[in-house]
């Protein structure tokens, strides 16, 4: 039925977008799940904000610890800088991640070894970390060597992929407002991840979320950490400059 549901949605003819201002995710969700979210209480994705913090403040192999360059809750970080990730960085010549950063100050800071991307450990650092940022608006800055990455995340955003033939833009420009299932089509924005999925009760990060969305257009993903899916994520929070940060957000 659902695989039904998409084809049908991909075979209507191609309306101009139903958008032109971002307008977040949660603006989408029923009450419950709006009151879900705001209420640290009841916002599951709190656990893994809280596991974060147990990690920021853990010492490292050599005895350091995160918090011991950013202060015990992090208040020594830069909220509005964590809202320009992904950024560019010249000594990996590409963008980086707010996942790879919190991976590569373990390894250079810490003596630790490096994570695979997606390990459960950097999904909580990257929770906690990008908490502390919550309101603060998405700023990433495509106006200079961020550029490439960009275009290119703007193009595989638009390519249709899997059996169903659709792309990302289908379900989140064409379509938006329209309901599948009992799901209201959103925008797509990423200023909600990490995120808690219902779905899959636990935190998600944003690649984990392009994952599903290949398998739900029967699609074979790409790797997590990825080049494209790297520049996927580039292009989506860019997409959305302006919008808060809500990690953790609730999504399905």
């Amino acid at each position: 039925m659902r695989r039904v549901l998409l084809a049908a949605i991909a075979l209507l003819p191609l309306a101009a977008p139903a958008w032109e201002q971002p307008v977040s995710g949660y603006a989408y969700l029923p009450e419950q799940m709006q009151a879900m979210q705001d209420d640290e209480f009841e916002n599951p994705g709190m656990y893994t904000v809280e596991d974060g913090g147990t990690l920021f403040r853990a010492p490292g192999y050599n005895g350091n610890s995160c918090a011991g360059c950013h202060g015990d809750n992090g208040s020594g970080l830069d909220r509005k800088g964590i809202a320009r990730y992904p950024v560019y960085s010249t000594r990996h010549g590409g963008p980086l991640t707010l996942h790879q950063r919190i991976n590569d100050c373990r390894e250079q800071h810490l003596d630790e070894f490096p994570l695979t991307y997606d390990e459960p450990e950097l999904i909580k650092l990257e929770t906690f970390v990008r908490h502390l940022a919550r309101g603060e608006p998405v700023n990433v800055d495509v106006s200079g060597p961020l550029k490439p990455w960009y275009d290119s995340g703007k193009a595989l955003y638009h390519t249709r992929i899997g059996q169903l033939d659709m792309s990302c833009h289908h379900c989140h420009d064409r379509y938006v407002d329209l309901k599948l299932r009992d799901q209201v089509l959103n925008q797509g924005h990423s200023n909600a991840f990490p995120a808690h999925r219902l779905l899959t009760g636990g935190v998600s990060s944003l690649h984990g979320k392009f994952r599903d969305c290949y398998a739900t257009l029967r699609a074979l993903p790409y790797e997590v950490g990825s080049e494209e899916f790297i520049a996927l994520e580039v292009y989506l929070h860019a997409r959305g400059n302006g919008l808060p940060i809500e990690t953790p957000g609730i999504r399905r």
